[in-house]
Formats: structure tokens, sequence, C-alpha cells
């Protein structure tokens, strides 16, 4: 709900309200974001409003009719340089003669329903049409310089989301150098701003930042939303926890270099913005020309992380997700990277899908090696013909075999990357981002397809088109290997190298978008060397990401945990995998494994026809587990219990609790994992979240659990264990309790 009481404006999601005004100078005060509040009138605004009967110390007025007060010491609504606020900047252009000063105001503002698409960038969708949408309109006081406000509010989620469009209405190009998306200013310091940073193999590690002063900032400059720093982030109270306490979320549909700072200023106010990292930015908006920043998210909870995760995660299914496959079950998949990396062929690759058939897989994806000369990583991309010596029926001939077997097929792809040994490389090199003349930093052995192109926009279309055509072809993994180093495009001129980063995120939204028109049916999974390209962005056109090219359980689990603050497992690609694991040599219990990649949506990527008969077994009787229950592990509310990141007390804990919970709130799963065994401990305990407090329900595991209890018990008590974890019997060695043992809790409501 979205309401205007003279120059103030309230907007309300079913828990939340947000609310700011226009002062009398034209600037936009923020007022309140919190938990809903009564709004009726701009007179409920008043004990929001800052009172100022001078400005601070030696800041500087606002001009000399307003000299009760420094735009440096008020809550705003967006903020630029040259007229007294030097904080973090909402916007900064360079104006045709040189100056940096910007100074926008408020003209107007208009409330409609529905959500329109962006003309350069995916967003938020709303299928009933019934998001409700303010849009602000300020003008520059000196300059032709028009900054639109977006705000779009999502009841049902608790969540509001922000952008932001410049238009140039005078005759002189402009020069941008920032245009953030969201900036949400408190007025109290102390806030922990928490960040799920890492690398390669080891994304999503929570970190918890306590800002008391200073600028902290949470950063990308690798070109994607990167492993290195994920776009969602949170601020909290030091005394928030999973289930108590304000916390905030914030996230960035977009998918390039991102940026997120928060700044407590010399008078306690703790200012928030996200957006397109200004990092060597800069992009002209030439006359009657508009640039359009990125759509932010944010979500509130005073019930604590997983109050704010459970909206966050509401909003991503139904408002970012889209296509055939938004409400579809997704298929057990067995993939062949593991099991035979490059070296494939059509006979190996049937054995493995004849032995993937025998446990129950749906779905077969031949990997990496398919086509060109790709026997290793040095050749080949971008020569996206087949390779008949090993494949000498083609992929028809392949797919078709596959499916004759009773399951689909899928195939991997990477389309955005060359080799230099490619034909492809020999006939355009110019089609590549790199400095002509100049060395080049090698990653991977390949290099990033110049897709601020068109010409390269279109090849990679058509190409990619060619193979999706293929009969059978059900499943695409879009891979993307490699960060970005020498920004630097040929199809630009010098003074416009700032726009590349940019201009190669919209190539690749035209790319996918037009893809994803041309084969709705196939079911596609991003995947950027695992994590790099984990984001909003990338969902408005994938209906899952690959999370992670670390399989190891325990690793997973933290990285899984990391996930779930801000996306729903049922957009997390996990993988059951062969040990010792390929990443950490790490041995693991096959049960283990699987019990945390069925959190996700659950595949296979190890050699089963390597495996002896009691794991074939004992995989086959996961998959059937997991077919039971795969609705409520897909389609469920999930909830974090104790975590090996933040244990009782707040410290490192040993254990890892989740709960996933149907939306009738009739079954659910629940899933306990300890680190290392620890002497003499035989007991344990798992507490449920989300079930009906009112309702009995049937707890039990596959073998020595078993009791029936109220919701309110399960949740509040908890369930004392027998033997906490001891194997369930999948193999040998499970019938002991070794170090990373789990189990699987089941919870069905007596009267469902």
């Amino acid at each position: 709900m979205i309401r205007r009481f003279g120059q103030c404006f309230a907007l309300a999601t079913e828990r939340t309200t947000y609310c700011f005004r226009v002062m009398k100078t034209g600037h936009l005060e923020h007022l309140y974001y919190g938990r809903r509040i009564t709004v009726e009138s701009d007179a409920d605004m008043e004990a929001l409003t800052e009172k100022h009967a001078f400005m601070p110390g030696n800041t500087n007025a606002y001009d000399q009719e307003n000299i009760d007060f420094s735009l440096e010491d008020i809550r705003l609504e967006m903020s630029s340089y040259g007229k007294g606020d030097i904080r973090e900047p909402f916007i900064e252009v360079i104006h045709g003669d040189g100056s940096a000063t910007s100074d926008f105001l408020f003209e107007k503002a208009e409330i409609g329903t529905g959500k329109e698409a962006y003309r350069t960038l995916p967003g938020s969708y709303d299928e009933n049409n019934g998001t409700e949408h303010l849009c602000v309109t300020l003008r520059d006081r000196q300059y032709e310089l028009r900054l639109e406000l977006h705000y779009y509010v999502y009841a049902d989620c608790d969540v509001i989301t922000r952008s932001a469009r410049l238009v140039n209405e005078s005759r002189e190009t402009v020069r941008l150098e920032r245009l953030m998306s969201l900036q949400l200013d408190f007025d109290t310091p102390e806030y922990i701003f928490t960040t799920f940073t890492g690398a390669w193999a080891r994304e999503m590690r929570k970190t918890d930042t306590r800002v008391i002063s200073g600028r902290h900032v949470n950063a990308s400059y690798t070109g994607t939303s990167s492993s290195r720093a994920n776009p969602f982030v949170m601020l909290s109270k030091a005394d928030t926890s999973e289930d108590a306490g304000d916390c905030y979320g914030f996230n960035l549909i977009y998918s390039g270099n991102h940026y997120e700072a928060v700044e407590v200023s010399g008078y306690g106010k703790t200012r928030f913005v996200s957006g397109i990292n200004p990092q060597s930015f800069s992009y002209p908006v030439g006359p009657g020309e508009d640039f359009e920043a990125p759509e932010a998210v944010m979500g509130y909870s005073c019930a604590g992380y997983n109050g704010m995760s459970r909206g966050m995660h509401r909003f991503v299914r139904e408002h970012i997700v889209r296509g055939e496959w938004k409400d579809k079950l997704r298929p057990v998949l067995l993939n062949s990277w593991e099991a035979a990396y490059f070296d494939i062929n059509e006979r190996r690759l049937l054995q493995l899908a004849e032995a993937g058939r025998e446990v129950g897989i749906e779905l077969f994806v031949m990997d990496d090696g398919w086509f060109g000369n790709r026997d290793d990583d040095t050749r080949s991309l971008g020569d996206w013909e087949v390779n008949r010596g090993k494949l000498p029926d083609g992929l028809e001939g392949l797919a078709r075999k596959v499916r004759e077997l009773g399951m689909e097929f899928g195939i991997w792809v990477e389309p955005e990357m060359v080799n230099v040994k490619s034909r492809l490389y020999g006939t355009h090199p110019d089609w590549a981002l790199q400095i002509p003349g100049r060395p080049h930093s090698e990653g991977r052995n390949q290099r990033i397809l110049d897709l601020t192109r068109r010409e390269v926009q279109d090849y990679i279309i058509e190409e990619m088109s060619k193979v999706f055509s293929t009969e059978g072809i059900s499943y695409v993994k879009w891979d993307m290997n490699r960060t970005f180093t020498d920004y630097y495009s040929g199809a630009l001129p010098p003074e416009r190298q700032g726009e590349v980063a940019h201009r190669y995120v919209m190539g690749l939204y035209h790319c996918m978008r037009e893809l994803t028109l041309r084969f709705p049916h196939i079911l596609f999974e991003g995947c950027s060397a695992g994590g790099n390209r984990f984001d909003l962005g990338i969902l408005c056109y994938f209906p899952q990401i690959w999370a992670s090219d670390d399989t190891d359980a325990l690793c997973r689990a933290e990285i899984q945990t990391g996930y779930s603050y801000g996306y729903p497992m049922s957009v997390v690609g996990a993988h059951v995998s062969a040990c010792p694991n390929h990443q950490t040599l790490r041995t693991t219990p096959l049960e283990t494994r699987f019990n945390v990649a069925c959190f996700g949506v659950c595949g296979y990527e190890c050699d089963l026809c390597d495996m002896d008969e009691e794991e074939r077994d004992a995989v086959k009787e996961q998959i059937a587990l997991y077919k039971r229950w795969r609705d409520v592990l897909q389609r469920g509310d999930f909830y974090r219990g104790r975590t090996f990141a933040r244990g009782e007390g707040g410290v490192p804990g040993n254990i890892t609790e989740w709960t996933c919970v149907s939306a009738d709130r009739g079954r659910a799963v629940g899933f306990l994992m300890q680190k290392l065994v620890q002497p003499n401990t035989q007991s344990g305990y798992y507490m449920a979240k989300g079930l009906d407090p009112a309702r009995r329900y049937h707890f039990y595991n596959r073998r020595t659990e078993d009791c029936r209890a109220c919701g309110d018990t399960l949740m509040y008590g908890g369930v004392r264990l027998k033997q906490a974890f001891a194997g369930e019997g999948y193999n040998a060695q499970a019938r002991y309790s070794p170090d990373f043992a789990s189990r699987l809790y089941f919870m069905q409501a007596e009267d469902a």
C-alpha cells in the first residue's frame, strides 16, 4: 500500500512501513523503515521528523534561506556532492561545464499499479499486476537533468524494491560517474554489516562487521557479481538472532560489478548505498538519452534473520524466477563432469546414463568436451560444432539414445568465452576483450568475448540456437569460468572505455533474454565457475544456479547456509559427488553428501559405473526418498537453526540444523549435521521450526526415531535423539558415528 499525505509518503507491506517527506528546500528526507506502524496523516509523521534549530559545527548550510540545518546531518532518500553532504553520494554527474555539483529537488510524485519491464536490464515482475508503484521525479536546480526514483511494494513478501533513472533534457552530454539504486539513511550507528565473501570453491562465507564509524565496503570488480563478494548483504543489531531482532536484507538485480557501502557519519547517522560499482565506471548520457540503474531489493523483519529470509525467499520464487520452470519440480540429474572430465565418447556416456537409469536418475547431462577439438581446456571454446569422433551420431543421436533409456538429456556450454586456439579467435581476434598490441592477463586458458558488440551478441545467439535446437535437449548448463582483467573494447573509443563493464552485462542479458524466449521449454542452469555469478539478475532468466564447484559435503553445508540468507534453496544446484572429494580430498559419508544436496536442487556428479553394488543400492534408495519429499524440499519454507558459523550463544558451532516446511505446514523435513565427533557425547537434540504449534505430528527418521508430538513441542522443546549421529544403514561406513555425520528427520501432520 502506498499513500500520500500532503508532502509525506508512506509505503506499507503486511509487516513493514517505509516513510519519507519533501522538505521545504525540496530535498527528500527519509523518516522511517521498520516494523509496521500506524500512519493515517502527515501529522502521524511529525514524530518521525528531525528537529533542527541550527546547523552543527563547521558544516555548511544548504543556502542562505536555510541556515538551521546542514544536508550532512539529515537522513536523505538520495544525495549528491556540492551542497554540503559529504557522505557516500547517490549520484555523481560531470556536467558540460565541468562542474560536479548536483542539486536534485522534488518536482512531482505519481502513484500507480503494475510493473513495467526495464528497457536495458532485468527486474522483478508481478503476474497479477497488483504491485503498487511510486515514481518520484526530481529535477536539478541548475541543470536540465531529471532524476526518477521508483519504488515498488511487494506486500506479501515484505519487500520494497527501488531503482533510479537519469534523463538528460539538456543540449549537452553529461558524464555519469555514479548512479546508485538504493540509499537508506538511519539515525543511529552500531549496526552489524553482514557480508558473504570468499573465492572459488569457498563461496558465501558469512562475515559480521560491527560498524561504529567510517566506511565499510562490499564490492565486486571481477566483471561479475562475484564469489568474492555476493551482492546480498544484511544490516542488523548486535542482539539479532535467527528468530528475533531487527534485520534488514538488501540485494541487487544485477550480474556485474556491484557496490554496497555502509558509512557512519560524524553525527552518528548510518548510510547504506547499493548499486553499480563506480570504480572505473564512466557513462556518457547525451541529449535526450537516459540511464537506468539496476533494481535494488530491500526487506525487513523484526523476527530475526529467518524472518527476513522467508520474505526474500518468497520474493525470489514469486517475483524473480519466471517461465515454464518457475513452479515445476526440478528433475534429479546425473552430470558427467567428475566421472569423465574431457575424456568422453558416446559409449562411455551411455554406460553412465544406463547406470543412472538403474538408480532413478531423470536427466542425464553431458558436460564439457563434446565439441571441436576439446580434449582439454586450452582449445575450441567458440567452435560449437559437435566432435563426430566422440559422438559419431551427433548430439541428436546421443540425445535420442538417452531418451530411449527413459531420461531427459542435457548439455554444457560456455558461450561467452573463446580460446586463442580456436577457429573463432583466428577469424575474429578483435571479438575478444583485450587491449590491442598489449600483453593480456591470461585466465583459464580463455578470453572473454566482447559482448558490448552487437555482432558478437548475434553470433552467440545464433550459435547457441543451433545447439539448443537439437531435438531432445531439455536442459542447458551455461558456464562462465573467467573473471575480467583487461577491461577494453576495440569497439569503443578511448574516452568511452568506462562503459565496457556495464555494456557487457547489458549485452549478456540481451543474449539470455533472446535464447530463453526462443527455448522456453529448456531448463537453464547458470554456472560461473560455481558461484561467480549467483545473483538475482541471472535468476531473472535461469531458474537455478550451480552454487559452487566445491561438492564436499562439509563445505557445501556452510556454502548453502550462506546462500539461504538471501536465496531460496529451490534455486541452488547441489550435487552428490564421489569421495575422496575432488576439491578437498576429504572423505565424508555418502549419507551426508545426499542429506546436504537434497536441500537444494539435487543431482549426482560421480561415476555410478565405478560404485559397488552396496553404494548403488544406497543411491537408488536416496533418490526414491528425495522424490517422495521433493515437493517439500523444493517448494517449502526454509529455516536455519544452529549453524557451524553461529552455534549456541552466538559462538562457532559443531552443528548445522535446517528445517524445510510445506506451505500448508502439514509436512516437513529436518536436517542435523555434526562437523567433528566430540568425545563422551552420546545424546543430541533437534529443534524444528515453522510447524503449526497446534497440530500433532509424526516425527521419524529411517531407523531410530519415532514419536508423536504437537508442533509447539517439536519447535520449543525439541526432540532428544537416540544415538544422535548413528548412521542409518546406507553402507558399512555409516554404521557408526563418524566425523561429518548427519541425519534427516521427517514430520507429517496426523490430520494431513
